[in-house]
């Protein structure tokens, strides 16, 4: 090794811990690949082909647009750091951005990870990325690439962060923006797996610090399972159930219109979707809500009002159709094909852009 590299070392980068890592995932990575990605994990850049003999997309789209987005995992990773499991947190990231990025109607096309650290533990980092390949291959987009910096002095001993990006195309006519919603349209909620990746600041200030602090490994009886399980229980990924919908229904006229519930919960990302004129009217006694919401409610004596406008209560994406076909949409979700657990959640009325929430208790 050059006197050079031995310097990097000591100050705290390890070049040929980097060169283990990709060495390490080339092949899982390789996994998620098509014929449309060009290149491989060596390059400074890598390219997505959406034509000619390689690409699979030049005969299905007259007019495509490229939609982008990137998100995080926040706060949730401490848990990971906490329990020592590591695969997870791959998952969520993928989900946070994928699920976005489906709203409009978009298909996923690839994805790229920034793993960022203050020491790389080659093994660490590889379950992530694992764990990101994994949930590429369920969302059905390629890992064409990502970056792992080593950044000494940056980062506590054992703790890392991460970023993704996912790039979709979507034919222009067919782009899903609420535009044709109206009073009388159902209200179709997509069930979560739990808490996915949002209110892990409050969710940790109440159950793991202080006086109400909980152990991670103990079973807990309101929850059926082990505290750590059910906190690290990766968001669920909602593409093949969008993919399976758009498929069969028309876009705009019956899928009219795609909520990813994240930070702000029902309150805040249904409005985003909602012409101007019209509100929807959520009954919250149509669907079970997981019982980690309860535990959190009770441990912070936290309002409905609030635990509606930061946590997911249980609903993971929103759909909005007319009545007539919400029962075969419904059908649909909960096929083989589309295996997503669905219910009527609420309807669209005469009203100012908002969410009302009838809550269980009421």
């Amino acid at each position: 090794m050059s006197a050079r590299s031995n310097a990097y070392k000591k100050a705290g980068v390890d070049i040929d811990a980097g060169e283990r890592l990709i060495s390490r995932i080339a092949a899982r990575v390789h996994e998620t690949f098509g014929p449309n990605v060009l290149g491989d994990l060596r390059g400074f850049a890598n390219a997505y082909s959406l034509g000619g003999q390689a690409g699979l997309f030049s005969s299905d789209y007259s007019d495509p647009v490229l939609v982008a987005c990137t998100d995080g995992v926040g706060t949730k990773l401490k848990l990971a750091f906490e329990t020592n499991i590591h695969d997870t947190v791959g998952q969520d990231l993928v989900a946070m951005s994928v699920n976005d990025l489906i709203t409009c109607g978009a298909e996923p096309l690839f994805f790229l990870d920034y793993f960022a650290t203050g020491k790389l533990d080659v093994g660490v980092a590889e379950k992530v990325i694992v764990g990101i390949a994994s949930a590429c291959k369920a969302a059905r987009c390629a890992l064409i690439g990502g970056e792992t910096a080593e950044m000494p002095d940056m980062y506590s001993k054992g703790e890392y962060d991460l970023a993704g990006f996912a790039v979709g195309v979507v034919e222009r006519d067919k782009m899903i923006d609420g535009a044709k919603i109206e009073p009388g349209d159902v209200v179709i909620g997509m069930l979560s797996s739990g808490l996915h990746s949002n209110g892990y600041s409050l969710v940790r200030k109440l159950l793991l610090k202080g006086r109400g602090r909980m152990d991670l490994a103990e079973p807990v009886p309101e929850l059926g399972e082990a505290l750590g399980d059910c906190l690290l229980r990766p968001t669920c990924i909602y593409a093949d159930a969008v993919r399976t919908v758009c498929s069969r229904y028309k876009v705009k006229e019956i899928v009219k219109a795609l909520a990813h519930i994240t930070g702000g919960g029902l309150i805040e990302n249904i409005p985003r979707i909602l012409p101007e004129a019209c509100a929807v009217e959520i009954d919250t006694a149509l669907w079970d809500r997981p019982p980690v919401f309860g535990l959190l409610q009770e441990k912070g004596k936290i309002t409905d009002d609030e635990m509606y406008r930061v946590f997911n209560m249980g609903i993971g994406m929103v759909l909005v159709c007319p009545d007539y076909n919400a029962q075969a949409i419904l059908r649909t979700l909960r096929s083989k094909r589309a295996s997503t657990p669905s219910r009527i959640i609420g309807r669209v009325v005469k009203g100012k852009r908002s969410v009302k929430i009838k809550h269980a208790s009421a």
